[in-house]
């Protein structure tokens, strides 16, 4: 395995618009990984009796209705959280748009590291970790391939900071969320094939 000189078409990048696309695919997929499940229980949802816990007048108490109310302990939750989806519509343009500015960021400041292949003798991480630390990966990287491979997989998946993806797969989160790019030959075409104005 050893490392290629990236090449680009400078024609071919985004990077006089698409900043704002970027910000909003970013945050539709951040609210999309939301669960949504908080949930908390009205004062009509409590369990207790509609019983008044003391008349009205003449017991030097303040007034109550009822023993579910948001004020006493035990009671209801008054406007607390319910189960909820958290996700927001991106038109496809705008999703593709802020692929591709995000990507084209990235191979303007020389943080796609291409390598001719992925070959590994045995699944073991270590490989993958030496191989790593050879590039100059030091930190985050996302290592992508055009499609899946299994070995490449195993060897990535117990690396902290360390993801793993196919070319056509790769969203906009996941370039912005990591600071290198390491692909195969095969996975830069594929992806430089979905930028391709």
């Amino acid at each position: 395995m050893k490392k290629i000189e990236t090449v680009f078409d400078q024609s071919q990048l985004t990077l006089d618009k698409g900043e704002q696309a970027v910000k909003d695919a970013v945050t539709a997929i951040r609210n999309a990984l939301r669960a949504g499940t908080a949930s908390t229980k009205g004062k009509g949802e409590v369990s207790g009796s509609n019983k008044k816990p003391w008349k009205q007048k003449g017991t030097g108490n303040a007034r109550a209705g009822f023993r579910q109310s948001p004020v006493w302990r035990g009671g209801g939750v008054a406007h607390g959280p319910k189960p909820r989806d958290f996700s927001q519509k991106i038109n496809k343009k705008v999703m593709k748009l802020a692929f591709a500015r995000a990507l084209s960021d990235k191979l303007v400041a020389g943080d796609v590291i291409v390598v001719d292949e992925f070959a590994f003798e045995a699944p073991k991480t270590k490989l993958m970790a030496a191989l790593l630390k050879s590039l100059g990966v030091d930190r985050t990287a996302v290592v992508v391939q055009k499609d899946v491979d299994d070995t490449t997989l195993l060897v990535t998946s117990n690396l902290p900071r360390i993801d793993y993806s196919t070319a056509q797969a790769l969203d906009v989160y996941t370039v912005m969320a990591n600071r290198k790019i390491v692909c195969d030959k095969a996975g830069y075409d594929a992806l430089l094939a979905r930028i391709a104005k």
